[in-house]
Order: C-alpha cells, then sequence, then structure tokens
C-alpha cells in the first residue's frame, strides 16, 4: 500500500478530498486522536480526509512524556476500567500495532517505609499486573520485582541513600510519540484517506436546517482556499476544541482547559541507572525516563492561559523539576546538564457540556475522553491520553456513524501500523545489515526502533545515494537518510518539521539543532524544490525560533515567556480568526 506523505501527495490530497463527491469523514486535528480516527475511518471503508493547521503532532502530541501506560495513579482512585482500558492498548500496541515504536520500559518505584508502604504498593503494583495480563491475554511485559534498599541502588547507583528504604520494579512503556502520529496518518494514507497538514479549517458550512456539510479550508502554503463536503465532520483538536466548535456555531459545546506539562532532557551519561524512576510528588508525579542517548524527565501541571500554539517553559518550571528530581539524585543534576527543554499543553476536558445537565442523550462519556455532537453533523472528541488513542478514535467513528457502525465495526486493534509489519522477522537480521554497511549495533537499534520493517525503505535509498548513509556531521546519530525520509515519505514541508518532529535534534542538543541546520537543509533543500534564497530564509527563521525559545526558558511567568517566543514568527502563520486566543 501507498503511505508516502510527501508536498506532492499533499496536493493530490487536497485536492481530491475537495471534489464533487466530497468524503464520508472530514477529521479536523492531526495528532494522535485525529490521526487515530483517520485511520479507523479509513479502515472501515469510509472515503476520509485529515487535515491539520501545523505539522503534523505539532501541538500536544509530540510534547508530551512520551509514555505508553496503564495510569498507575489511577489504582489509588479505584479507578479500575480506566487502568484495564489502558494496559489493554498498551498489550496492542507492543504486540500488534506498533512494536517497533513502542518499547517495554522499567521502572523503579522507591518505597519511603519498608513494611506498610511495600505492602500496599505491592499490591496495587500486583494489580496493575493481573490487569495488563488479563487485557493483552498474556504477558507483553514482565510482572513487578521487589528490591531491598541495597539492591535497589546498585540497580540506581544515583538514588540519594537516605531517599528509599526499598524499591518495586515494574513496567510500563515508551514512545516517541510524533513518530506515533506519522505513523497513523502514513496508514491511513495507505488505507485509502487524504491527508494534508498546513491546512487550516477558516469555516464550517451549514445546509439550510443548520446541520453542519463540511468546511471551507485555506492551504497555508499557497493561500488558496478550497470547500470540503463532508456527511460527517469530526473535531478532534485537543485545547483548540472550543475555538473549533465555535465555527459550527455551537452554544453547548465541549469545555477544555489548558494545562501546561515542561519536561528537561539530559544526557545520558549525567545519570547512573538501569531503569526509569517512577517518583511520587506532592503535586502529581514526576518520570525519570532513559532512552538511547539521554534521559527525559517531568512533568509540570499548571495553568496555561496565553495564547496556545507556542506553549514555552519558564525558569520556574525548569527549576520545579530539578528539584524534584534532585530530591532523590545525588549527585544532584544542575542547569549546566539541561540539553534539552520542551513544553505542551494538556487539554483537561470538564465535566459534561456548556449549559448541558448532564443528560444528553446526545453525549458518550468516559472517565477520560467525551464524544459528543454539538451541532447535527459536528461531533466532537475531547480528553483521554496517547495511550487510549485507538479507543477513543472508535468511540468518535462509532458515535458519528450512530447505527451504521453495527456493520462497519472498528479493526485498528488488529491493523498493524507501517514498520510493524514483518519487524520481527526485520529485528534478525539486525547484526547482518549491521555488518555489511559497517554500522555498530547501537546504530541499528536506532533505525529499527523508528522505521521497523521500513528500514529496507532507509537502505534502498542509500543504495542508490551512498552519501545518505553517512552520519550527520553535527549530529552524528542521524544519518542522512533520515532526513531525506522525513521529506519523501513523512510529510516534512519545512526544516522545522524535520528537527522538531522527525529528526528530533530540537530537544536532543543544546543548541536545537543549529548546528546541523545548514547540512539538513543541503539534503531538504533539493527535494523539496528550493532555491538558495529559500533556503535561507528556512535556516534563518529557525534560527530565530531557536533563540526566542531560549529566551523565554529565562524567563519568570507565563506571559513573559510566551512575548519573547513570539518574537521570532513562523515559517507559516496559521490565520488570525476572530476566537483565536
Amino acid at each position: 500500500m501507498g503511505t508516502q506523505l510527501n508536498e506532492n501527495g499533499r496536493s493530490a490530497a487536497l485536492k481530491a478530498m475537495s471534489d464533487d463527491e466530497g468524503v464520508d469523514v472530514l477529521v479536523i486535528g492531526g495528532g494522535v486522536t485525529g490521526a487515530g480516527i483517520a485511520l479507523d475511518a479509513a479502515t472501515r471503508g469510509l472515503r476520509t480526509a485529515v487535515v491539520e493547521m501545523q505539522d503534523w503532532a505539532s501541538g500536544t502530541s509530540s510534547r508530551s512524556s512520551k509514555l505508553v501506560h496503564g495510569g498507575l495513579r489511577y489504582l489509588y482512585q479505584l479507578d479500575f476500567a480506566l487502568v484495564a482500558e489502558a494496559l489493554r492498548e498498551r498489550g496492542r500496541l507492543l504486540r500488534t500495532m506498533a512494536p517497533h515504536l513502542v518499547t517495554a520500559q522499567p521502572f523503579l518505584w522507591p518505597l519511603k517505609t519498608p513494611v506498610i508502604e511495600r505492602a500496599y504498593s505491592a499490591v496495587g503494583v500486583g494489580l496493575y499486573d493481573a490487569l495488563a495480563i488479563l487485557g493483552a491475554r498474556g504477558l507483553s511485559v514482565p510482572v513487578q520485582k521487589h528490591y531491598s534498599k541495597a539492591a535497589a541502588l546498585r540497580l540506581f547507583p544515583q538514588m540519594r541513600h537516605d531517599s528509599l528504604a526499598g524499591a518495586i520494579r515494574f513496567y510500563d512503556a515508551r514512545v516517541d510519540d510524533a513518530r506515533l502520529v506519522l505513523a497513523l496518518v502514513r496508514t491511513a494514507v495507505g488505507h485509502g484517506a487524504l491527508a494534508a497538514s498546513r491546512t487550516q479549517v477558516v469555516d464550517l458550512t451549514k445546509d439550510p436546517t443548520g446541520r453542519v456539510t463540511g468546511a471551507v479550508v485555506a492551504d497555508l502554503e499557497t493561500g488558496e482556499e478550497r470547500t470540503i463536503r463532508a456527511r460527517q465532520v469530526i473535531n478532534a483538536t485537543g485545547v483548540w476544541t472550543e475555538q473549533t466548535e465555535a465555527l459550527g456555531g455551537a452554544q453547548d459545546g465541549l469545555e477544555v482547559l489548558a494545562s501546561k506539562g515542561v519536561h528537561i532532557v539530559v544526557p545520558k551519561d549525567r545519570v547512573r541507572g538501569e531503569t526509569g524512576l517512577f517518583l511520587r510528588t506532592e503535586k502529581s508525579v514526576l518520570f525519570v525516563i532513559p532512552w538511547q542517548r539521554y534521559w527525559i524527565i517531568g512533568t509540570t501541571d499548571t495553568p496555561w492561559t496565553e495564547s496556545r500554539q507556542h506553549p514555552v517553559a519558564t525558569a520556574e518550571d525548569v527549576d520545579y523539576i530539578l528539584e524534584q528530581a534532585n530530591a532523590v539524585l545525588d549527585p544532584a543534576l544542575t542547569r549546566e546538564d539541561i540539553i534539552g527543554v520542551y513544553a505542551g499543553l494538556r487539554p483537561l476536558l470538564q465535566p459534561g457540556t456548556k449549559g448541558d445537565d448532564g443528560g444528553q442523550s446526545s453525549t458518550k462519556v468516559s472517565r477520560e475522553h467525551t464524544v459528543a455532537e454539538v451541532t447535527p453533523g459536528l461531533t466532537v472528541i475531547a480528553g483521554g491520553k496517547l495511550t487510549t488513542y485507538r479507543k477513543m478514535a472508535e468511540d468518535a467513528v462509532d458515535f458519528a456513524l450512530g447505527p451504521r457502525a453495527r456493520s462497519l465495526p472498528s479493526v485498528t486493534a488488529t491493523t498493524p501500523l507501517v514498520g510493524a509489519a514483518g519487524f520481527a522477522a526485520t529485528k534478525r537480521r539486525a547484526a547482518r545489515i549491521a555488518g555489511s554497511h559497517g554500522w555498530t549495533a547501537e546504530r541499528v537499534e536506532h533505525l529499527l526502533h523508528r522505521y521497523g520493517s521500513e528500514i529496507s525503505t532507509i537502505l534502498e535509498m542509500i543504495d542508490s545515494d551512498p552519501e545518505l548513509g553517512r552520519p550527520l556531521p553535527s549530529a552524528d546519530a542521524y544519518l542522512g537518510a533520515e532526513v531525506a525520509f522525513a521529506v519523501t515519505h513523512e510529510g516534512a514541508l519545512h526544516l522545522e518539521d524535520i528537527l522538531l518532529h522527525r529528526v528530533r535534534l530540537s530537544y536532543e542538543t543544546r543548541d536545537r539543532g543549529v548546528s546541523a541546520l545548514e547540512e539538513i537543509a543541503a539534503i531538504a533543500a533539493p527535494l523539496l524544490g528550493w532555491d538558495s534564497a529559500r533556503t535561507s530564509a528556512e535556516v534563518e527563521t529557525y534560527r530565530r525560533q531557536a533563540d526566542a525559545e531560549a529566551a523565554a526558558e529565562r524567563q519568570a511567568t507565563d506571559a513573559a515567556a510566551e512575548d519573547a517566543r513570539l518574537t521570532a514568527g513562523d515559517v507559516v502563520p496559521v490565520r488570525d480568526l476572530p476566537w483565536d486566543t
């Protein structure tokens, strides 16, 4: 199946989705929920279109804790159904849908007291394991293991001796969130969906009865407007939910608040430990998560009342994370250790619908997400989390279809994403791949867990152009072929698309990837048909944005930090609409 996302395919998709035939389902929003809905609808045989006003995964879905987890803390709220649902989805991702992108990850839970806390925590983690085994119909990750204080310190030598009396090891999973979204969109395209990024919905169309019949979209790359006719429109815009609802004239839609979550990134050698850490804090939880070359530590949870396109971290956010991490780490982390910082917004769904007494028959509510028809023809979904995106997508499409859903059930629970089919067999060739290309085992592991069985396409690109097999001089963890693949297969239209969501130097290096800009541009520019002036403009825009985000992190307040970021502007500005906040 053809799963390529690129500039030509985007233009063709825009033309097709705005033809006279129209589409069965138009999805607004290209984060993990919208991408999941597009895949769900397309695999039911529906003519499906999905549009995103920025790059794919440019909002919440590229700025998460990058975990696929059941939510251990929900067990203490006795929300067993929610945890079971999330663990069932975790098992599906690990085993079937995305085993190349989702990796089992052990965490150490430090215990403060040796008997009472260990006893009730063991029961909680044991229930977590049991729910996972029942949901996945088998063991997808190892079960809990208990450690004495001395054994826990051998497993994680950098833990402060006075911070624990023992520990429990349990498993969850980690994922590159943006790559998961890209895989969902590409898989949807492979099943016939029409997909266009940098495409902003500027109005919703209605028939004389007031039913929503489609949308007017602006191609932000060209300025051209198109009208898309749709039998059902599904709004999956996260923290922009209310603004998108307003286009349809909804008075009693879903209410979504924004909460900012910040993470810091430190080099792998700066923290000595063989597992991740799960730390309960006064406010919430803090994760210390190992990746191949670095650790991600977070998160915060503070209200965000500024505009929603560019959430940024402040000095206070960074200090808070350091303080929480250093409560258990010795030697402590300092600001000099930080190589990256990123901030994202969580959509906090408020109960019911605005003006609703809680009894609307048009609303389907779970513990974490809600689906509602806020005006005829416009279905809205909000809430939830990355782990349960597939179930959210199934619920949204079921709701939009109504009685038709019984004859067109969802099949996404058994549908592998691009790169998943044949992954187990491809992994067994890892040593041969490394030997034939002169790569380390770590290099091949990096490629396998980014591309899965599509590593064969990367190898074909290198065979055609051996220069693409060389590491980037200023970012040697990545090959030139990965930059090229970002453009030819993953829909990158700009340098920021590559550095923020594909070759993720924006938070993996101290300079946010600026030192690698020229060499990345040298590969991407010919593929995108840029002349020297356009290439220079793209480089300069990214430099300004990197400088602006660094300046934001020195500010004391959200308002000051946002002002600092907005000085840089955008490579492709979204349109200002009356409801923008």
